[in-house]
């Protein structure tokens, strides 16, 4: 199929709901919080969830089908909360837990190695592959949604992210899955460059779909050669996946609740660190703060691929990515609580 042909039919759609989601005000942010109207206060369309389902559906060739209704599944959890019918984090979690269970156990699609013979043994009982399996995807799912809070970071993390499959897919020669990893970098191109001039997010519908799907590729690369090291795709998602253990772990030092959402996440600290001494406003601010942080995304995923079955070099990526995010994140704290 004609990559032209996606691009439009992407556009079309993109353009025809985002029309009919403003005029109707359904799917809209409306900014009922501190927490959604910490860069903006613009009302957008919540509609990059579901246009990245409906394109999906129509463009991806599903092998496997049930990967086709589960990520409906996660994609519908996601929606329910954007549209406010499903408004309690615990009672969100709960649905992703048993959404990931059904699909782990009937895709028997899991983590098979760490590469390290002491975890490994772990992950020859079938308890613990489960368990180690489910957490991975609840981290990261939650993990994007919790950067998705400034245009372009949510979006453009997944784009690099698709761009280095593709290129790894070559590389491997996983001749089957290309022209996947092609279109959905299509269809994450174009909702990048309209979440680039925030005329629409993600929302959460769109952060638990897209990175789902990242995740079942990243683990189905993993698996499929030795060439690619579990390390590796742990380099393509650490930054949502420690974001979300920080933000874990820092909610439980200062004694707040878990899911609480707060403006206390680095992208907040980078957002206000520009705002002060760049003195940006509106969409520059918010599209800036949001691609500086995916810069040093990028410049990882680069050195990761570089890597690719370097398990050690990988190792030591990760551990400068966690210093770094450690040392900026309080640093730009201290700047602002000044």
């Amino acid at each position: 199929m004609s990559e032209i042909y996606i691009i439009l039919f992407t556009l079309i759609i993109t353009l025809f709901l985002n029309y009919i989601l403003n005029k109707n005000e359904f799917l809209v942010d409306k900014k009922f919080s501190s927490h959604k109207s910490f860069a903006t206060n613009e009302i957008i369309p919540i509609s990059g969830g579901l246009i990245f389902l409906i394109c999906s559906l129509y463009f991806l060739s599903f092998d496997n089908l049930i990967l086709k209704c589960f990520i409906f599944f996660i994609f519908l959890v996601g929606f329910l909360s954007d549209t406010n019918y499903l408004f309690s984090p615990t009672k969100r979690f709960f649905l992703q837990i048993l959404i990931v269970l059904l699909f782990v156990y009937l895709s028997e699609t899991f983590i098979n190695s760490l590469r390290i013979p002491f975890l490994d043994k772990f992950l020859e009982n079938i308890f613990f592959k489960y368990t180690f399996t489910i957490f991975c995807y609840l981290v990261l799912i939650n993990g994007a949604n919790f950067v998705d809070g400034l245009n372009t970071l949510f979006l453009g993390y997944s784009l690099g992210v698709a761009i280095t499959c593709l290129f790894v897919a070559k590389h491997v020669g996983i001749s089957s899955d290309i022209n996947n990893f092609l279109i959905i970098v299509i269809l994450l191109s174009v909702l990048y460059a309209f979440n680039f001039f925030g005329k629409l997010l993600s929302g959460d519908s769109g952060a638990y779909l897209i990175s789902f799907l990242l995740g079942y590729y990243l683990i189905y690369i993993s698996n499929f050669t030795e060439i690619v090291s579990p390390y590796f795709v742990a380099c393509l998602l650490w930054y949502p996946a420690y974001e979300c253990l920080f933000s874990i772990i820092r909610k439980k030092i200062i004694k707040t609740k878990i899911t609480q959402p707060d403006n206390k996440h680095l992208h907040h600290y980078v957002f206000i660190f520009f705002k002060k001494k760049l003195k940006l406003k509106g969409v520059i601010l918010n599209t800036f703060s949001g691609t500086s942080i995916n810069f040093f995304n990028f410049f990882i995923f680069y050195n990761a691929y570089q890597n690719l079955s370097q398990t050690k070099n990988l190792l030591l990526i990760l551990l400068v990515s966690f210093i770094f995010y450690n040392s900026i994140y309080f640093y730009l704290k201290k700047i602002s609580n000044s």
